[in-house]
């Protein structure tokens, strides 16, 4: 059984390690590996709760919890960062599962709770990035009803510019 609930500073260690162990499985080959390399779950703790005490106002952070208690994925929403949108345009800025569990259905049972969490926040449309070669997380969202909208733009690690396609889905 999953449960998911409000993110809380004790749960910082397990999201950082979420995130580091999902950066080098799910970008291996797309952003540069020196890069990967240089990310750590120590240094990952002190950002991530620099963010997260920052952005309690206007985010929402979610954590996904097992039978057992433990964290295995990390989700973060708001408002849509870019120009030209509505109020009720919202944006998955990151969702992030245990890499040993991506394909157990935690994913998408986890996705349907962010969405249900975006409604009771006024969101009626749901935006996100997604590195353009990165085939498995665009296969999910594609396969949870997010339509590529032509938009795209890059972000540059370790100098190597890497391109991103942005998603939309109706909630």
């Amino acid at each position: 059984m999953l449960t998911v609930r409000a993110m809380t500073d004790a749960d910082v260690p397990a999201v950082s390690e979420i995130r580091v162990t999902g950066w080098r499985a799910a970008y291996a080959g797309i952003v540069p590996q020196s890069f990967l390399d240089g990310m750590t779950v120590e240094a990952d703790i002190q950002q991530r709760r620099r963010h997260f005490e920052a952005s309690k106002e206007g985010m929402t952070h979610l954590v996904a919890v097992d039978a057992h208690g433990r964290v295995v994925g990390w989700a973060c929403l708001g408002r849509f960062r870019g120009d030209g949108t509505s109020a009720v345009t919202g944006e998955l800025y990151a969702l992030y599962v245990q890499p040993s569990l991506i394909g157990s259905g935690i994913g998408r049972t986890f996705l349907g709770a962010v969405h249900a969490h975006a409604r009771a926040d006024g969101f009626g449309l749901m935006l996100l990035w997604v590195l353009t070669d990165n085939t498995r997380s665009r296969r999910f969202y594609e396969r949870a009803g997010y339509i590529a909208d032509g938009a795209v733009q890059a972000d540059d690690y370790a100098g190597v510019s890497v391109s991103e396609v942005r998603y939309r889905r109706t909630l």
